[in-house]
C-alpha cells in the first residue's frame, strides 16, 4: 500500500445544496447565520473547503449575489482561512444568472464543463454558459472545480486547460452515485484516477464525491487512494442507514475517522491552499 502520511488530505464540506430541506434533516442549514454556525463546526471539525449554496426566504435554492455575499463575509470572519466555494450549480438559477457570484472574487467555484442526467432531469450546461462561466472566473480570479459527472468532463476540462479557457492546472471532482448518472464504480473511479494522471500529470489533486450512502464509500476510496473528499448534508443527510446526521461537523469527523484509518494527516487550511495553489488570506 501506498505511504499516506506525507499526503495530507483535504476535506470539503457541502453544506447546505439546493435540495435538502428541514424536513428531510432539522440540522440541514438554510439561513445564512444557519449557515456560518454550521460551517464553523466543520471547520474546526478540520473541513478546509466550505461548498455553498444559498436559499431565499422560503428555504428554495438562488443565485442571489447579495445572500452569497453575506454568506461570504461571515465565512470568511468566523472560518479564517478556510476556502470559500461557491456554487454555480443549474437547480440555484437559469443561464448567467448561475454566476452572478462570482464578481465576488471567492476563493473558488463550482464548474460542470458538460450535461448529464439527474433523477427527474437534464443538468443542462450548454457549451456557450460553461465557456461564459470559466471567463467570469479567469476574470475574477476564482478556481474552478471541475464537478464531473462522467469521463467526458475530465477529457473536456483538459480541452479547455490546453486552449487557455482554464488556467493553471485543473481541479477535478469526481461525482458519483447520482440517479441516472455515474454510479459509485470501483472500476470507472479508478479509471478516472489514470485519466487524471494521464492528462494533467501524476502529482495533480483530485477530489471525489458520493450521494446518499456512496458518500462513506467514496470517502473511503479517495482517502485510501490519495485523493481528496467531500462531505456535507449537501450529498447526504445520514450519519448511517438508521440515524440522521446530528451535523455537517458530524460527517467531517467521519471522514477524519477514515483519514486516521490509513495513517493519513487532515490538511490544514494552509496546506490545502498550498496544495490547490491558492493565494493566503491576508487576515488570516
Amino acid at each position: 500500500m501506498t505511504d499516506l502520511s506525507q499526503n495530507p488530505c483535504i476535506i470539503c464540506v457541502a453544506i447546505t445544496g439546493s435540495l435538502p430541506t428541514k424536513e428531510n434533516n432539522p440540522a440541514v442549514p438554510i439561513t445564512v447565520a444557519e449557515q456560518i454556525e454550521s460551517t464553523h463546526e466543520a471547520f474546526e471539525a478540520g473541513a478546509t473547503i466550505a461548498h455553498c449554496h444559498v436559499r431565499d426566504d422560503e428555504g428554495k435554492p438562488t443565485s442571489d449575489p447579495e445572500r452569497f455575499a453575506r454568506l461570504k463575509e461571515g465565512l470568511e470572519k468566523h472560518c479564517p482561512g478556510m476556502i470559500v466555494q461557491l456554487s454555480t450549480g443549474g437547480r440555484s438559477g437559469a443561464g448567467r444568472t448561475r454566476g452572478g457570484m462570482l464578481p465576488l472574487s471567492p476563493d473558488m467555484a463550482s464548474l460542470s464543463v458538460g450535461s448529464n442526467n439527474f433523477p427527474t432531469r437534464v443538468y443542462e450546461n450548454p457549451p456557450d454558459l460553461v465557456d461564459w462561466l470559466a471567463a467570469e472566473m479567469l476574470t475574477h480570479g476564482v478556481k474552478p472545480e471541475i464537478e464531473a459527472f462522467d469521463l467526458s468532463h475530465i477529457l473536456q476540462a483538459a480541452k479547455m486547460h490546453r486552449d487557455g479557457r482554464i488556467k493553471d492546472r485543473p481541479y477535478v471532482q469526481f461525482v458519483m452515485g447520482v440517479k441516472n448518472a455515474m454510479p459509485a464504480d470501483r472500476e470507472v473511479f479508478d479509471y478516472y484516477i489514470h485519466t487524471v494522471k494521464r492528462l494533467f500529470g501524476a502529482d495533480t489533486p483530485w477530489c471525489a464525491a458520493g450521494i446518499g450512502a456512496d458518500q462513506i464509500t467514496l470517502n473511503d476510496w479517495a482517502i485510501s487512494s490519495g485523493g481528496h473528499a467531500r462531505t456535507g448534508l449537501e450529498d447526504n443527510v445520514r450519519i448511517d442507514r438508521d440515524r440522521l446526521a446530528p451535523s455537517n461537523a458530524a460527517l467531517v469527523r467521519r471522514a477524519t475517522d477514515l483519514c486516521a484509518k490509513y495513517g493519513r494527516p487532515v490538511a490544514t487550511w494552509q496546506q490545502a491552499r498550498a496544495i490547490l495553489g491558492l493565494k493566503m488570506p491576508a487576515t488570516a
